[in-house]
């Protein structure tokens, strides 16, 4: 018998990213619209705390601050055991057909996971376990890769077949802080980028597009964007390209119902700018 807990009931779907429908304290499945297949989601921020709070974050009660420290020998048992389940048990029943595969491990959770200052021990944990044909994915909004056991960890994914999925939502100090409430410096999201492409080069943006207030992102969103893109390019700094989605899931943030979904249409129409530039963009709406 697998050490793994015993699986919440019900069927999984791309809308339903609960921590918890495993039984587990660090580790959940995730149908992942953008993976497309199940991602084993690593949560480090039981706590529901991250330093940045996104508008449209699905994280009830979230809060200000760090991840808790980390209990490794039980994440290590929890994830070597839900991995064996999803290999040689039956909990693949529980996703539709069409995602039943082992498609990455990723860390991202309710918070920043590289708030854990076990994030180097975590990935080392990881690097012994994961099936070598499974990629690792670190979901980050980038602002902590100045600290050295981010970047030891970065590091060691690079040999594991890592990637990083950047957040860079606006890019404009006034968009920041209205869509990611953080008063992040623009120069100090352009270096965090270099350092993380720097560690771990397969390393991309990810993009959330969506309207407020009724109102979709301005063409001026879209040329702080691309001239930050170009920026970039122009420095030697490239990420391997755009992760550009829409919303999918309801916000658990006071502004939920401020928030709204874009057509297909325009977030293709903003897809083909970001391509003009000699960028690949993955588009999940």
């Amino acid at each position: 018998m697998s050490p793994v807990a015993k699986p919440a009931s019900g069927n999984l779907n791309t809308t339903d990213h609960s921590r918890d429908s495993a039984g587990l304290r660090y580790v959940y499945p995730v149908v992942s619209r953008r993976a497309g297949g199940v991602s084993i989601g690593i949560n480090l921020n039981t706590n529901n705390a991250c330093n940045w709070r996104c508008i449209y974050c699905q994280v009830p009660d979230l809060k200000l601050g760090s991840a808790p420290p980390v209990d490794l020998p039980l994440l290590e048992k929890e994830l070597g055991g839900f991995l064996h389940e999803l290999q040689h048990g039956d909990f693949m029943q529980r996703v539709p057909p069409e995602a039943r595969r082992i498609n990455d491990i990723a860390l991202s959770g309710n918070g920043e996971p590289t708030s854990a200052q076990a994030f180097n021990e975590v990935i080392e944990i990881i690097g012994r376990l994961k099936p070598a044909d499974i990629k690792l994915v670190l979901i980050t909004n980038g602002s902590l890769m100045q600290r050295d056991y981010v970047q030891q960890g970065l590091r060691r994914m690079a040999q594991l077949n890592g990637e990083v999925w950047f957040k860079l939502d606006r890019a404009s100090e006034a968009g920041m802080l209205r869509v990611n409430d953080t008063q992040s410096k623009l120069e100090v999201v352009r270096r965090n980028l270099a350092t993380a492409i720097g560690c771990c080069p397969n390393s991309w943006l990810q993009t959330c597009w969506f309207a407020l207030d009724g109102e979709a992102p301005s063409k001026q969103d879209e040329d702080d964007y691309l001239d930050f893109l170009a920026a970039a390019m122009h420095d030697g700094v490239k990420p391997k390209g755009v992760l550009l989605y829409g919303l999918a899931r309801p916000s658990l943030q006071p502004e939920a119902q401020r928030l709204s979904a874009l057509s297909t249409q325009q977030l293709e129409s903003f897809a083909a700018r970001i391509r003009s530039l000699g960028f690949e963009v993955r588009l999940a709406v």
